[in-house]
């Protein structure tokens, strides 16, 4: 048995890494030289990150993407044709995976190859993803941008598909038990932003991501005592377990993601103005929201036969 668990983990290794080299390879034939560790200015500071996403780039490797999220992930997504083909839509996605966020790249490549790489398109990401050596310059040029209120309300401003992660890291770290579980935990903004801006919501539901590895728990407890919400905007110091070094926490030093079969749903979108009326109530607005995603996700995981298998 021990000899089949380590033969599996030297195959997803093998996979993933030949994968990556192919999204690498991609951009360097039609872009020249990648930076892989940054993306910055000639001042050596982070560049705006809403000028950081590149459609050229998007072409050249959204191909081998696609390899990566058909063959590893064997990846399903549908319900694309209910997003708006433009203007502003708020996507509210269920996240998984920790920070190697399978899910999203799954949605993303699925997103750029149904409207193209010059639709609009950006995705709110915790500050850790941009600390992972060539995660950075890959989301991105996807047009990946850090979470803040501002960032969402300038992607909404300017026309964007904007995908948010309500749960953050407390939904991304829960428990692999959790699989199918709908984690916000009470986090209304989402909600206010959708009215505030008048765009419709459109849900984004993903199974799998969980499977990628082996989460164990949140570690809430040991992340208030380092007081890392004040210090780096973490609730959780997850233990995780997976490919290549057994241990980590939060994903550090590194991690590779099991091939888990990542299924994507794309919900009927939601106006809240409507549903809600003249005086709307916010806390409503998440209860509509998630209940109707939680019983999506809770059929998705009821035709799910066997973990990672799919």
């Amino acid at each position: 048995m021990a000899a089949t668990a380590g033969s599996l983990t030297t195959a997803a290794l093998g996979a993933a890494r030949g994968a990556l080299r192919m999204v690498e390879a991609a951009a360097e034939d039609t872009l020249g030289a990648v930076d892989v560790l940054n993306v910055t200015g000639a001042d050596g500071q982070p560049d705006d990150p809403f000028a950081a996403r590149d459609p050229e780039y998007i072409r050249a490797t959204l191909p081998a993407l696609r390899a990566l999220s058909d063959v590893y992930f064997r990846a399903e997504v549908s319900g694309l044709d209910r997003i708006p083909a433009e203007g502003p839509v708020l996507l509210v996605g269920n996240h998984s995976g920790g920070t190697m966020i399978a899910d999203t790249f799954v949605f993303a490549q699925a997103f750029y190859g149904h409207f193209g790489p010059h639709r609009l398109f950006h995705q709110l990401a915790h500050d850790l993803v941009f600390k992972v050596p060539g995660l950075r310059t890959l989301v991105q040029r996807y047009g990946t941008v850090p979470a803040s209120p501002d960032n969402m309300k300038r992607a909404l401003d300017g026309d964007a598909a904007l995908l948010v992660y309500p749960g953050g890291d407390e939904e991304s770290f829960r428990p692999s038990w959790e699989t199918s579980d709908i984690t916000f935990a009470g986090r209304t903004g989402f909600v206010k932003l959708a009215l505030e801006h008048g765009v419709p919501v459109v849900p984004i539901v993903a199974l799998g991501g969980q499977e990628t590895a082996l989460f164990l728990g949140r570690g809430r407890s040991i992340a208030k005592a380092l007081q890392l919400n004040s210090i780096a905007r973490l609730k959780v110091v997850p233990p995780v377990l997976g490919p290549p070094f057994g241990v980590t926490v939060l994903d550090f030093p590194g991690r590779i993601p099991l091939p888990a079969k990542i299924r994507v749903r794309v919900m009927p979108p939601i106006d809240l103005r409507d549903e809600l009326g003249a005086r709307p109530d916010v806390d409503e607005g998440y209860r509509i929201v998630t209940s109707r995603m939680q019983r999506t996700l809770t059929r998705l995981a009821n035709q799910r036969a066997v973990p990672v298998v799919g």
